[in-house]
């Protein structure tokens, strides 16, 4: 029976083709590590501070950025793959003999795949890659696709920003000081990031429905890179001619960080914003960490956001621990590629969880201040993607776009990559630009191009 195996699935290979360090070299930080750490000194990485997570272009100080989710991902993301592993370890003695450093190991790709998982995110939260999405779909992106093939097409026309982050980690453009392509991080990081191996369109016989499914995780143009990925970690294949595969284990885990991170402390800012009434939501929380009756706190609180926070932690700790358990029960089954869920639907508290996700969608991401702000996102997403394709298809000929095209950084026009740069390549680099900004950005650069403000002095 065909099945992944640990070995291969924690290269330490740095994509695309550096090999291995040698065996006498002892390094300061491990291979994992040092992922984090280039992640971490990326300037992707580094944009994400102001980009939203929930509230878009926050005035308060402790509602969460994209940067600080991320953070917090890959503290939980590094306790759960630590966590699981050992249970892994625990119950496997000839894997324990094997890769006595499993859990060391786990820890760490999860957590710098977790430190990742939103660098390619655009603009204005989830409703950025709606914007993109929608403006594809839109009459007036229509001439611009006309030649393009159906699965590029899609592509844009569902912009994920999980293909995104895909390509920034292995572009070239995003060289790291090694040289290598994107950041050049380890094969295992790639695969544990994926959490979509699969492109925007697959064979309807070799879909299955699992989680993995829902989206995608790389465009046409990274299909190549990702098979390469693929092949380097030994991921089963679902439909290998279509760049179709199951996923790496690790990516379960990633998924599983993220999830319980965004419903739990998405539910805290809208605690804290006053969204979210306390007399109801910090109820909910203690009921998920289902303490024994007449269980006695050692801490005096002064105010309930005290015990919020309190709370949280708590139970982060409790479902970080359950979900170690579900992975370990499950694993067997994952490296055979018969395991395709989400660890979080299997939590004891889940009926809970989803009433935590109802009352943040109802109370706070359907709040005024965030749709009102998302709204305006279609029109400064859309906008600057029409000026500058506009000008891009136009080859520069009429005034305006040649002063459009010298906005660019030179690494996102056509004219300054290699000849023979297809259509859809162009649209591809505009939309890199586009969904790199920050919000901040994108709102200063449309209206400057709108003529609605101008761009202050030196």
């Amino acid at each position: 029976m065909a099945s992944m195996h640990w070995p291969r699935l924690l290269s330490q290979r740095r994509f695309p083709d550096q090999q291995l360090p040698p065996a006498n070299a002892a390094p300061v930080r491990g291979a994992f590590v040092a992922d984090y750490d280039r992640v971490v000194f990326s300037s992707a990485f580094r944009r994400l501070q102001r980009k939203t997570q929930v509230m878009p272009l926050p005035e308060t100080d402790f509602v969460h950025t994209r940067l600080t989710h991320s953070l917090e991902t890959a503290v939980v993301g590094r306790s759960l793959g630590r966590l699981a592993a050992r249970h892994v370890l625990e119950a496997d003695a000839e894997l324990a003999q094997l890769l006595p450093n499993l859990d060391q190991d786990c820890g760490d790709i999860v957590a710098a795949a977790c430190l990742a998982h939103d660098i390619g995110n655009p603009p204005f939260g989830h409703s950025g890659e709606d914007a993109i999405s929608s403006y594809f779909e839109s009459a007036a992106a229509a001439p611009f696709l006309a030649q393009l093939t159906a699965a590029q097409v899609a592509d844009l026309q569902h912009f994920e920003g999980n293909a995104a982050g895909f390509r920034i980690l292995t572009h070239t453009y995003a060289a790291h000081s090694t040289g290598t392509a994107g950041l050049g991080l380890t094969y295992a990081t790639l695969g544990a990031f994926t959490k979509y191996p699969k492109p925007s369109i697959v064979p309807t016989g070799a879909r299955t429905g699992g989680a993995s499914e829902k989206k995608y995780g790389h465009f046409q143009t990274e299909s190549a890179r990702f098979q390469h990925v693929a092949k380097e970690l030994g991921l089963l294949a679902k439909d290998a001619a279509a760049g179709f595969y199951h996923r790496h284990p690790l990516a379960f885990l990633v998924e599983a960080a993220d999830d319980l991170c965004y419903r739990i402390i998405d539910f805290e800012d809208g605690l804290k914003l006053g969204l979210i009434a306390p007399e109801t939501g910090l109820p909910l929380l203690k009921r998920m960490l289902n303490d024994p009756a007449g269980r006695v706190g050692s801490v005096q609180w002064h105010d309930w956001r005290e015990e919020l926070g309190y709370i949280r932690a708590r139970l982060i700790g409790k479902l970080v621990a359950e979900l170690a358990g579900l992975f370990a029960q499950h694993t067997a089954a994952i490296l055979r590629g018969e395991y395709d869920q989400s660890l979080i639907k299997e939590l004891a508290c889940w009926a809970d969880l989803q009433e935590v996700q109802r009352l943040s969608i109802e109370k706070l991401y359907r709040s005024r201040p965030v749709l009102e702000i998302e709204a305006a996102g279609f029109d400064v997403l859309g906008g600057l993607l029409d000026a500058f394709l506009t000008a891009i298809f136009d080859a520069g000929q009429g005034h305006r776009s040649r002063k459009l095209l010298l906005l660019l950084p030179a690494q996102f026009r056509a004219e300054g990559q290699q000849a023979g740069v297809s259509e859809y390549e162009k649209i591809l680099l505009l939309t890199d630009f586009v969904a790199g900004m920050t919000d901040q950005n994108a709102l200063s650069l449309y209206k400057t191009i709108k003529g609605i403000e101008l761009p202050k002095g030196f």
